[in-house]
């Protein structure tokens, strides 16, 4: 048996190379797919990659309330695997500024959620008290339906 193995966020991905429907192209998909965490702090290198919708969760790291954020955030993640690179950015750091300026946010208004596509560049913004796996999974399910009418497609 032959496997393709990648390990991230303390989660063993395998992709079976025995299958006889595994090509390049699929081996290429599943490394892109597996490279990354679920959810990768901000950095203008992450922007890069070769998913172009991507929602943020900005928020004070220094926050009690960070480790459940993340966690409920991480959980909506693994929903979107391959479709969506989710992005934590710290609103602690004077380097993030700028983003926050983007989606013309203060930091009064944090944690909020945010969503940008770059080929359109479209982006919605949701300020909430609380985050969860819910509001988390209707924000980025409203923004893609948005971003396949602009696109013409059929809804799904």
């Amino acid at each position: 048996m032959c496997l393709a193995c990648l390990q991230v966020d303390n989660d063993r991905r395998d992709l079976d190379m025995n299958n006889r429907e595994v090509d390049a192209k699929k081996l290429v998909r599943f490394v892109r797919i597996n490279e990354l965490r679920l959810v990768t702090e901000y950095d203008p290198v992450v922007i890069t990659s070769s998913i172009r919708c991507d929602p943020a969760l900005l928020m004070n790291k220094m926050s009690p309330k960070h480790p459940e954020r993340m966690r409920k955030f991480r959980a909506a993640a693994e929903l979107y695997k391959g479709k969506i690179l989710f992005i934590l950015l710290d609103s602690n750091l004077k380097s993030n500024e700028r983003v926050l300026s983007y989606f013309q946010l203060k930091k009064s208004q944090l944690p909020a959620l945010a969503v940008f596509h770059t080929p359109d560049d479209e982006h919605d913004v949701l300020t909430v008290d609380e985050i969860s796996i819910e509001r988390v999974q209707d924000f980025c399910n409203r923004f893609l339906q948005k971003i396949r009418q602009i696109r013409g497609e059929a809804p799904q």
